[in-house]
């Protein structure tokens, strides 16, 4: 809360981090409510509607609120979802998602930092001396703070600006004990929930234990930094900043400093057409990573972007990046082929044969009619405007479906519908798809995208340049 001392380390006992997390539960309890009020409930009168919203809106403020604090004072997943919650449509209440997701927007780069002194420690401990000595100048308070580390603006002794990016004091702890807890709760919700086991499969959850945990290792994002500075290096609109690193560890992260408006500040002020230029750029920037090369930018959420007075895009952060099998690449531009084409008996076989759909189940027409939709931008030759309304219904449409599946008329319990295997490695391409589009919704960016993109999915995956 404001006025609080900053905290030495965040939270990271297994059982403390647990019992800050079941405080928040009582808050979903109106939602719960209500949506079982929409969903079984007899009509109601307007004023009782009336009532109800009002109600509602009450709650979502406070509910936000109570999610800042307490996933802010946590750091590590927890706040990494409320992250996801601030910007991506279609996952915030219904009804409420702007004003849910304002409340949510500190989180993205301005959550509570741990104290100076904290900063100070962990990098005497990884550079061998207190900032102040292995920099020119050291700026104490952190002017951006996120879920697994803050950073602060410093001058080197070759008196280059940089940013450092200083690893919360074990962080690593708690998000090994977070990661643990998510077997944990999943067992908790499955007496209420017999769908909790399949949605949350075992192959989901060790794919998140193991892109999450390699974000701790700052060493591995520099030289991710630096592969995606090598891809993108013919691309005058796409700016990533120089790794210093001789001023690199494991939890210590120096970058040449990037000023610029972010994100909320450029869609507040900038003209159409320069969110239609930088729209996209981040598009281009995206796919060309990943269909031509295989590297997944895996965390597009709008912290990771500053806008710069030239009409360039900065990306910042190199964490949360994979490189995907080859063939799960090739798998993928099998159906987006297929999709641009027309080939609706081959969109449909690779839908089977890439991502696991069953067209012998119910859920067959859910998930093709998902995946048709997606690929709708990619498929016509004309502007695609990009809006919240169309990335909150693709989110909302796949959870409309599966809740029908679940709950049919007459049954008195939801029923466990199919849940596709999809291959491990696709997880975060499902986060790319939802994070891009709502990237993009709030830039209003309106282009023509299957000739950015067609030429990388009728190609092969070509070698990393050195």
């Amino acid at each position: 809360m404001a006025g609080d001392k900053p905290r030495d380390t965040p939270p990271t006992s297994r059982l403390g981090r647990l019992a800050r997390l079941a405080g928040l539960a009582p808050r979903g309890i109106p939602f719960a409510v209500e949506g079982a009020r929409r969903a079984l409930g007899g009509p109601r009168t307007e004023e009782d509607a009336q009532a109800a919203r009002q109600r509602m809106g009450v709650e979502v403020k406070k509910t936000a609120e109570a999610m800042l604090h307490t996933l802010g004072e946590m750091k590590g997943l927890p706040l990494k979802f409320g992250q996801m919650a601030s910007y991506i449509d279609g996952l915030a209440p219904p009804g409420y998602e702007e004003r849910f997701q304002q409340a949510l927007q500190k989180l993205l780069d301005k959550a509570p930092p741990l104290s100076p002194e904290a900063a100070v420690q962990q990098v005497t401990a990884e550079l061998g001396a207190p900032p102040d000595e292995v920099f020119a100048r050291w700026e104490r308070e952190p002017f951006a703070a996120a879920s697994i580390g803050q950073v602060h603006r410093a001058l080197t002794r070759g008196g280059d600006d940089v940013a450092v990016k200083v690893q919360y004091p074990g962080i690593d702890k708690a998000i090994e004990n977070d990661l643990k807890s998510v077997g944990m709760l999943q067992r908790m919700v499955a007496p209420l929930s017999n769908m909790s086991g399949k949605l949350a499969a075992k192959q989901t959850l060790d794919e998140f234990r193991t892109v999450f945990m390699s974000e701790l290792d700052y060493a591995r994002e520099a030289e991710m930094a630096d592969v995606f500075r090598r891809i993108n290096a013919s691309d005058p609109e796409v700016f990533i900043p120089r790794v210093h690193h001789s001023l690199t560890t494991r939890r210590v992260l120096t970058l040449e400093f990037v000023d610029g408006l972010s994100y909320a500040d450029f869609c507040a002020t900038a003209s159409q057409e320069a969110k239609n230029r930088a729209g996209i750029t981040i598009w281009r920037f995206t796919f060309r990573s990943m269909l031509r090369y295989g590297m997944l930018y895996a965390d597009p959420h709008p912290g990771n972007y500053r806008f710069l007075p030239d009409g360039r895009v900065a990306f910042l952060d190199f964490g949360c990046v994979k490189q995907l099998p080859a063939e799960l690449v090739a798998g993928m531009k099998r159906y987006m082929t297929a999709a641009i084409d027309g080939d609706w008996a081959g969109f449909d076989r690779a839908l089977v044969e890439v991502l696991g759909y069953d067209p012998n189940d119910e859920s067959w027409d859910l998930y093709r009619s998902y995946t048709m939709e997606l690929m709708v931008p990619l498929c016509s030759d004309a502007p695609w405007q990009c809006s919240a309304e169309k990335a909150r219904e693709h989110v909302q449409y796949l959870t409309r479906g599966l809740r029908d599946l679940a709950m049919k008329d007459g049954d008195l319990l939801p029923s466990v519908p199919y849940v596709p295997r999809m291959p491990q490695d696709f997880t975060f391409v499902n986060r790319l798809q939802w994070g891009l589009a709502s990237v993009l919704a709030g830039l209003r960016t309106e282009a023509a995208f299957r000739p950015l993109v067609e030429p990388w999915v009728r190609s092969g995956v070509v070698r990393i340049p050195d």
